[in-house]
Order: C-alpha cells, then sequence, then structure tokens
C-alpha cells in the first residue's frame, strides 16, 4: 500500500451489550470520520451505503461501516422486522460505538459524523444528543422517527429525499420545522425512495461530500 492510499481495518466493536463487526477506511491526513446508522433490515454490506462511504473516503473523510444488529438479532429482524423500528435500540447501539470510537487511539483528533439511512436516521439523530457529534446526513430517513430528540440535535443536519418519495418528503418537512440546529432539507429530482435511478445515489455522495467536508474539515 502506497502512503497516499487509505487505510482499511476490520473492527470489533463492543458497545456493552452487543459486539459489532465493523470496516474503518481511514484516508491519509483524514480531519473526520463518518459512521454508518443503518437502517429497515441493511447492514454494513449495503451497497448503496457502501458506494456513499467510497466517495466520501475518495474526499478525505474516514469512514465507519458496521452492523447496528448482532447476527441472531439480524436472523430474528429478517423474520419479523421488530428491530428495525426500535430506535431507542439502534440508537443506544450507535451511541455504544461512536464510545467505542472515542476509546481508540488512532480516531484522537477525528471530528465525528453521522450518516443514516431509513429508519438509521432516526438513530442518528437521537444518539447525536447523547454523543459528541459535529455533521448528520440522512438518505432517504425517517427522522421524524427521532420523537423528542429532534429539538434537542445540535448537530448541523442534511436530510436528503428523492423527488419521487412524496411520503417520505412530507415527513422530512415535519422533522425539518422541529430541528432547531441548523438544518436543511435537499430534494434529488427524479430520485425514488432506494435511490435506483441513474445518477441519483451520486447526488446524495456529491451532498453528502458537501456537507461533512464543511462540517468535519
Amino acid at each position: 500500500m502506497s502512503e497516499a492510499e487509505p487505510r482499511s481495518f476490520p473492527a470489533t466493536i463492543d458497545t456493552g451489550d452487543a459486539v459489532l463487526q465493523g470496516e474503518v477506511v481511514l484516508p491519509r491526513h483524514a480531519r473526520g470520520i463518518v459512521l454508518f446508522a443503518h437502517g429497515s433490515g441493511s447492514s454494513r454490506f449495503s451497497t448503496r451505503n457502501r458506494y456513499v462511504a467510497n466517495r466520501l473516503a475518495e474526499g478525505g473523510i474516514g469512514t465507519l461501516l458496521f452492523d447496528l444488529l448482532t447476527a441472531e438479532e439480524e436472523v430474528r429482524d429478517q423474520r419479523d422486522a421488530s428491530l428495525r423500528f426500535d430506535i431507542d435500540l439502534l440508537a443506544r447501539r450507535l451511541a455504544g460505538v461512536t464510545r467505542w470510537l472515542g476509546s481508540q487511539d488512532w480516531s484522537t483528533n477525528l471530528r465525528r459524523g453521522y450518516f443514516g439511512a431509513s429508519t438509521g436516521a432516526a438513530a442518528a439523530l437521537a444518539a447525536s444528543v447523547e454523543c459528541e457529534v459535529h455533521a448528520i446526513v440522512s438518505r432517504g430517513g425517517r427522522p421524524d422517527l427521532a420523537g423528542a430528540a429532534l429539538p434537542r440535535v445540535t448537530a448541523p443536519t442534511l436530510l436528503i429525499v428523492g423527488s419521487q418519495d412524496p411520503v417520505v418528503i412530507e415527513l422530512n418537512e415535519k422533522a425539518l420545522r422541529l430541528l432547531q440546529c441548523e438544518a436543511r432539507l435537499e430534494i434529488v429530482p427524479g430520485a425514488t425512495h432506494l435511490f435506483e435511478e441513474p445518477g441519483t445515489l451520486e447526488q446524495v455522495a456529491t451532498l453528502a461530500l458537501r456537507w461533512f467536508r464543511r462540517a468535519l474539515a
């Protein structure tokens, strides 16, 4: 590996109530790292979040992709979808991962961001109230599910929704009105909920990189 290439390594994360698996990518001279909170039955192998993570790493920002649920919990959630909407659990796990990150020697000088998708966005907003976080980005998220935590969020927050996802647009608009921090709603033209249309996920990554670069520099 050349000095210009990012360091990448697996991470075993003990949150206190679970042991989670993750992957760290750390570009040289990175000043920030983004933790990815997946939702709706997804994992650290989510192709969409990995695409965004790669774009962030190319832009000089570190990334931590990890599973919010244990392998046993994943099996249960795939069976009855009972855990993907348990925002308290997901937020508690994310906060645990954030505390773990803060205990690592290599992360001492890194500012932190959260990238949340679907219900992971609510977990990110809720966890940010308990942890020191400098920026949040939500992709097709359900920030409304963060409930009473919304007015207490202080990290600059970017909400990204597809123009062809009217129900989620409305839910994000309601959440935006409750946020007291710096916050913005970006609507990606022509995109549906999963940003599967050509070029739409690229727009998400561009918006996220710009937001994180400003907040984590």
